[in-house]
């Protein structure tokens, strides 16, 4: 059946495919923290290690939240490793850096994500498609404040 929900199917396609960069980013993101709370080790292994597993936790439920929206428009989510290295702006860890470059890593990684977020931002909100910048401002607060708190950690 045709979708009618006041968006063009050229704007929703257009949504989808930002949608489908920032899924990308974001499960990226979660494998890369859920790779760093397995293996996290230092003065600060509890801490960080627990910090790491709520991250993770909260990404996935947000993949989960993306990539219904890209379905709710029409367009089917990525959800491949092959597709999402394609399409992420986020670098995978293939070592076990300190602690320190652990926090450091994902303080950018959130940023970046913060910054894909602002991209579809600008077109989802140029077509009105209110649910989309919903969903976006949620992430981007999530990510600011968790890159804040990420920060406060090498203060």
């Amino acid at each position: 059946m045709k979708i009618n929900t006041g968006l063009s199917e050229t704007d929703r396609k257009k949504i989808a495919n930002g949608l489908s960069q920032l899924l990308a980013d974001t499960y990226t993101l979660y494998l890369k923290t859920h790779n760093f709370h397995w293996n996290v080790t230092g003065p600060y292994f509890k801490t960080l290690h627990l910090q790491f597993e709520e991250e993770y936790l909260e990404l996935a439920t947000a993949v989960d939240l993306i990539a219904e929206r890209i379905r709710a428009l029409g367009f089917p989510a990525p959800g491949s490793y092959q597709q999402f290295i394609k399409l992420s702006s986020i670098q995978e860890e293939t070592k076990v850096p300190p602690y320190e470059k652990m926090i450091a890593q994902l303080i950018q990684d959130h940023e970046q994500v913060v910054r894909t977020a602002r991209e579809v931002f600008l077109i989802s909100d140029q077509t009105q498609d209110e649910v989309t910048n919903s969903l976006l401002s949620d992430r981007m607060n999530i990510h600011e404040k968790t890159a804040w708190m990420l920060r406060s950690l090498l203060a």
